[in-house]
């Protein structure tokens, strides 16, 4: 290729897991080849207002965001960044070939911000809106699992409203998923945002009230004795797995704090299993990756419980965390794909899958 590839990467956005995103971008902006490719940060801020040009990621990080250029993304036939200021016409800050969106959660991982680019007609890296938003609703992902035949634990939604207005019915309805312990979080995270592990009914009060904070909609879940099993997913219509890993969480269970801020979490890849067990997680990570549709990218998560030696899968993440203690990269370099390189696959993944939709009719025309 004569000329560099013209990457937006996208981060912060209006989310509980903003700053994780920010981590996982400072890792992505790193694997890029700046020999293959020129880099154009843009940012989300928490209130939804878009900043591009040098220097967004550290002035985000640092909350300093005077000096930005405020932005916007362009139309179809003309893909690029654009200057946006009240009142004065548009301004081409940097064109675009494609956008690698590294937006963790609501507003991002969604499905919201994959509407926003294919109304752009802008290639970007991973899952379209569709798979996006199944994904990212954990209790519609359990149904559609549960169609499909793939194990999942018993769970059960109770609407924020109900758990504020009518308390002792909605610990009555989650009660009604099993015997504790049980698992409350908010239906539309990830990062175990919001996630509580509940082991009586004034643990599921409290949990029911504080992931009633990030959503209209909160998720029950009968608790396993489990260990953590994980597999990513790479591809389009026919993906390939990693080699499943394990995670021993530093917490009772894989919380925020054992993910980003304790630092004392182990990740064991390959995960200590055995190849039967291993190539199970493979299979089922493969067959609900196509179930909902997902392209690009995915990391699908297990629960392994320890007396039966059952898989249950958890929940399938669509852009999954790229930070220094991320699972996904470390199972693909653990595979025989190094960073680098992942950063490639992704990128012309998402060439490949905007090439079949630039191939698809846009009219009807009918039949003589």
């Amino acid at each position: 290729m004569s000329e560099k590839v013209r990457v937006g990467v996208i981060f912060g956005g209006r989310s509980g897991e903003h700053e994780v995103s920010l981590m996982s971008a400072r890792s992505v902006l790193a694997a890029l080849d700046p020999a293959k490719y020129e880099v154009i940060s843009i940012g989300i801020w928490r209130d939804g207002r878009w900043f591009g040009g040098s220097g967004v990621l550290d002035a985000f990080q640092a909350g300093r965001l005077g000096g930005l250029a405020p932005a916007t993304l362009g139309q179809p036939g003309c893909r690029g960044l654009f200057r946006w200021e009240q009142g004065q016409a548009l301004e081409m800050l940097e064109p675009l070939d494609v956008v690698f969106p590294v937006t963790h959660g609501s507003f991002g991982e969604d499905g919201t911000l994959q509407g926003l680019l294919e109304m752009a007609d802008m290639p970007y890296v991973g899952s379209g809106v569709l798979a996006s938003s199944v994904a990212m609703d954990k209790a519609l992902f359990k149904d559609l699992m549960r169609a499909h035949r793939i194990p999942v634990v018993a769970s059960a939604v109770v609407q924020s409203g109900l758990i504020r207005e009518r308390q002792d019915e909605a610990l009555d309805q989650a009660e009604a998923v099993g015997t504790y312990p049980l698992f409350v979080k908010p239906a539309n995270l990830g990062s175990s945002v919001g996630v509580s592990k509940c082991r009586s009914r004034s643990d599921l009060l409290e949990g029911l009230m504080d992931a009633a904070r990030y959503d209209r909609r909160v998720l029950v879940e009968q608790g396993l004795e489990a260990r953590e099993i994980e597999v990513s997913v790479l591809g389009n219509e026919d993906p390939d797995t990693s080699i499943p890993g394990e995670i021993m969480p530093s917490d009772e269970f894989y919380s925020y704090r054992a993910k980003y801020i304790d630092d004392a979490s182990q990740l064991l890849i390959p995960a200590p299993i055995d190849e039967a067990t291993a190539e199970e997680a493979r299979r089922i990570a493969a067959e609900a990756y196509k179930a909902i549709d997902g392209a690009g990218m995915a990391r699908a998560d297990f629960l392994l419980e320890r007396k039966s030696g059952k898989l249950f899968l958890s929940e399938v993440n669509t852009i999954p965390g790229f930070t220094q203690i991320s699972m996904y990269p470390k199972l693909w370099e653990a595979s025989g794909l190094p960073y680098p390189e992942l950063m490639d696959r992704l990128i012309d993944l998402a060439f490949a899958r905007q090439r079949q939709k630039d191939g698809l009719l846009r009219s009807y025309e009918g039949r003589a």
